[in-house]
């Protein structure tokens, strides 16, 4: 019988983590009495809230907690706090890279503006980065519910700050709400100007929002974009382009986008020669970090370890690491299949 390797110590790069989302709850619960906020039973708990939301009052509930926690962070030492604990959780998990998904406009009201709050995450991720080892970067997203104007002063912005450590740009929230192609122009500009187009696809709503995010925004990677396993042309598609799907296996669980983990169409997607990118979205709300995805595959999917270590791989290869961080992580795998 084969051996069954520690997925925790498969070196892997980590693409879809959200800001707030990452936050342990030990963390949330001393900032809330920090700042005498209430939470609601579901953020005290101690485990994953119950979620669903595939439709809009599911989707109103989760956004609702998520801001509740947001709320909690409102001092710039709280930013360096978070940034630097999603580095040690992500390092306990094997990850050797990490690009984490912000909107500063969120902080901006309690930070001094979109500007002082964009500087003040960008600086907690680079001491972050230098305090622990890991390699970070920064996604700037959109948020789909709001004025695709808004999207476009982003998109100057993540590209003026692209030298101080921003690689990507998003377009998060309600996929259900606003056309990708309204917000075409912004990833023009975040394009030209040398990032990484990410916007969330396929999640919420069926194949149509993952090609829409390929057509009309040029996406090189999906946020989720499970849902094109609906669609085999989508697929071939999506295979031959190289277009890597970040899929966070508990996150789809938990919002009901499939009902079982082993609905999850991960081997869908690998089989189909779609590049995967394993990540745990809002770790805070849906109680498991990246390794534990990796864990998913295997236990429910019944991924082997060739198999895990090509998943890492498909990480490694869709991230925006610099070839020397690249080739360390990749070395790194082979090591661990060894």
């Amino acid at each position: 019988m084969e051996r069954v390797r520690d997925v925790s110590l498969l070196p892997k790069a980590h693409l879809h983590l959200h800001f707030t989302g990452s936050m342990r709850p030990t963390t949330l619960l001393e900032l809330a009495d920090k700042y005498g906020v209430h939470l609601p039973d579901a953020l005290t708990a101690g485990q994953p809230p119950k979620l669903r939301a595939t439709d809009e009052r599911g989707w109103f509930r989760f956004q609702r907690l998520y801001d509740m926690a947001r709320s909690c962070l409102r001092e710039p030492e709280d930013i360096q706090r978070l940034v630097r604990e999603a580095a040690q959780e992500d390092l306990a998990d094997g990850s050797g890279w990490l690009e984490i998904q912000v909107d500063p406009t969120s902080y901006a009201p309690r930070l001094g503006g979109l500007i002082p709050a964009l500087e003040v995450i960008l600086d907690a991720v680079d001491s972050a980065s230098r305090e622990t080892g890991l390699g970070m970067r920064v996604l700037v997203a959109a948020n789909r519910m709001k004025h695709p104007l808004d999207a476009r002063t982003l998109a100057r912005l993540a590209v003026r700050y692209a030298d101080r450590g921003i690689v990507g740009f998003g377009l998060s929230n309600d996929e259900r709400r606003g056309m990708a192609r309204d917000f075409d122009r912004a990833f023009a500009i975040a394009r030209e100007g040398g990032l990484l187009a990410a916007p969330h696809g396929g999640e919420l709503t069926g194949p149509a929002s993952v090609r829409d995010c390929v057509d009309d925004l040029h996406a090189a990677r999906i946020g989720h974009g499970v849902r094109a396993a609906e669609d085999p042309r989508l697929l071939k598609r999506l295979a031959e382009r190289g277009v890597t799907c970040e899929v966070c296996p508990a996150s789809n669980v938990a919002l009901g986008v499939y009902e079982k983990p082993e609905d999850v169409p991960l081997r869908t997607l690998y089989d189909a020669g779609v590049p995967m990118a394993l990540g745990a979205d809002d770790p805070l709300l849906f109680g498991s970090r990246l390794a534990a995805q990796y864990e998913i595959a295997r236990a429910h999917h019944g991924f082997d370890d060739a198999e895990l270590a090509e998943l890492a791989r498909q990480s490694v290869r869709g991230s925006a690491a610099p070839v020397d961080v690249r080739e360390k992580l990749l070395s790194g795998i082979d090591d661990w299949l060894r």
